[in-house]
Order: C-alpha cells, then structure tokens, then sequence
C-alpha cells in the first residue's frame, strides 16, 4: 500500500471515496502475489494492479459496487490455460480478491496486522488491527476467535508474510496481512559499489543508510538519494539498531573497517550479512572471526564473496548480484 498512499491521499483530500481490492489467495499460476492491490476512486480513477490486466475490468465495477453499497465482496477467478487469454487470467491459474471500501490507510509506521473476514458465517469484511505485541483492536464477536486470530496473526508479523488463514473448527477464513516499515539495507563503506547499491535498493524500498569513518567516502555528493549517511565506525552504528529484517552489506575491503560491523551483525539477528571480497579474502576473514569465538554456525551466516555468481563486474551488475541474493534470502522464510 506505501507506494499508493500518495495517489489515495490526493482522491481523499479531493473528496473522492476509495475501494480497494486486495489479491487474498493464489492457486496454481497467476500474474501477481498475495496482497497486490487495485485501488479505485469514486471518480473512476485507478492505481495498482490485481492482474495482469485481464481481470482489472471486473474487478474495477466490483469496487464501484462496493463504494455504492459498503459492503465487501470476495470474487474468484479461475481459468484453464487454453482459454485463459479469452475469459480471464492469462496465465491460467486460479486468485481470489477481496473488494472493499478502503477504510483508513495502513501508513506502517510501526508493524501492524489485519485480519479480515473472507468467507464462513461472519461478515465478509469484518476486521481486526493486530500490533506486534499481540494487542487486537476490534472483535469479530466472539473473544476466543479474536485470540486466535491475534496470535496467529502476530506469527505472520513477525514474519511480514500475508496469507489467507482457515481456524480449524471455526468455518471461519480470514485473511491476515503483515504492514511493516521497509526493511533496512546497511551498507559499510562508501565505497562506490555502494553508490549503485543504494540507488537499486530505493527502487525495492529499501531504507539505506551508508556508514562509514572516512570523511572523503561518507560524502553527501556521492549519496544524494540516501536515507541516512553516518560518518562513523561501523560497530558503534550498527549496535542495538539491527533487527530480524535488517541487511548488512559489508563492503570496505579494509578489515579494520569490516570486521567491527560483521562481529556486531553476527550477534544480532539481521536477515542478511554478506561481505566483499575474494574467496582467498574472505577464508582470512573468517579466519578472524573463527579466533575470536564465532562458532562456525555464526560464519555459515556470512554472504561471501557476496553476492550471486552472475558473473558481474561493474560496480552496477555487483550490485544487481547483492539484491538479488538478498531478495533469494528474504524469500526463503
């Protein structure tokens, strides 16, 4: 929903009201994931996608049905591949879409949950705010449904993973997704693999922040689209500000640079740690850490030589092979 907040503020403030149809379940093949959204004004304007545009023109008049009755709607398309370009979804497959009037904006600026009613004796539609620490907003009617529900919505928090979940005895089905900040991609050095990092990682919303204690590499006319440069050591950022969706990108080359920020990151629990270098590098490399005590389920963790073997070479196709191998990372929950 972040990249839409924008658009859907502009509709709000002109007096429009907005539906929004949310992709809750996938089957087989289909164009876009659980969660991809189609936001659609009272005004006929549209902003994002549940397809591949095959099915956007049903969904768009069920959006406009639910503004007109402010009820929610669940739709379910399904085709064969062989028909599929005539009647519906061109990659075959089968997705259900949950159509609503859009209530208050999920903004994320802390991680919260919805759980919404899809299917079984409650109201479609009903829903409940869940906050990290288990706090459910809102009932369902029923106090041991709303524990249920809260708990494991709270697991697929903490996970920032969204899916439509049946309660076993319940008939109930409910669809629970994760709002959550970006992830944060730490970058240790300003060096200029760095520079094309950053930038690549902006366009996956990632938040960056570049540290590093040479004045001439932590230049603000290197990172102009940076969230956040420190001229610092490395270790005394990273303490105590890396959580289980943070990565590090260790990326100096100089060990007295490297080696601080990956004794902090392989004490916490970030996602992803990945460090530059050679394979002759980085065997000296975990040859430090392994005398200093990291057992070798700690250096197991360290991305080295960093990146995936696409046999890049320019500081941008480096870069391209740190994404990607952190995104292979993030979807192996």
């Amino acid at each position: 929903m972040r990249e839409y907040l924008e658009t859907i503020d502009t509709w709000l403030a002109r007096g429009e009201r907005v539906a929004v149809a949310t992709v809750v379940r996938t089957m087989g093949s289909s164009p876009r994931q659980v969660g991809a959204k189609l936001f659609v004004s009272s005004a006929g304007a549209m902003a994002g996608s549940v397809s591949g545009g095959c099915i956007e023109g049903e969904v768009f008049e069920a959006c406009q049905e639910a503004l007109a009755t402010g009820e929610a709607r669940l739709l379910r398309f399904g085709v064969a591949d062989e028909t599929a370009w005539g009647i519906g979804l061109a990659c075959g497959g089968t997705i259900e879409v949950l159509v609503e009037p859009l209530r208050e904006p999920i903004r994320a600026e802390r991680p919260v949950a919805t759980a919404t009613v899809i299917r079984g004796p409650l109201r479609p539609g009903a829903r409940l705010l869940i906050e990290a620490d288990g706090t459910v907003h809102g009932s369902l009617g029923d106090a041991d449904l709303d524990q249920t529900v809260g708990q494991v919505a709270r697991e697929l928090l903490a996970q920032g993973a969204s899916r439509e979940v049946e309660l076993a005895g319940q008939s109930v089905a409910v669809f629970i997704e994760s709002f959550v900040p970006p992830p944060s991609l730490y970058m240790v050095g300003g060096v200029h693999i760095a520079v094309a990092l950053a930038r690549l990682a902006k366009v996956l919303d990632f938040r960056t922040v570049v540290v590093d204690a040479r004045a001439a590499f932590a230049s603000q006319e290197r990172f102009a689209d940076l969230d956040e440069l420190v001229l610092a050591w490395p270790d005394e950022v990273l303490e105590g500000r890396l959580d289980a969706r943070s990565c590090v990108a260790v990326l100096t080359h100089d060990p007295k640079l490297d080696d601080p920020a990956l004794r902090v990151a392989l004490r916490s629990p970030a996602r992803y740690i990945g460090a530059l270098g050679s394979q002759a590098t980085h065997a000296r490399r975990l040859e430090r850490l392994r005398a200093e005590g990291f057992s070798e389920a700690d250096l197991a963790r360290i991305h080295g030589p960093i990146g995936l073997p696409i046999g890049a070479k320019t500081p941008e196709e480096i870069a391209v092979s740190i994404l990607a191998q952190i995104i292979q990372v993030q979807r192996s929950i």
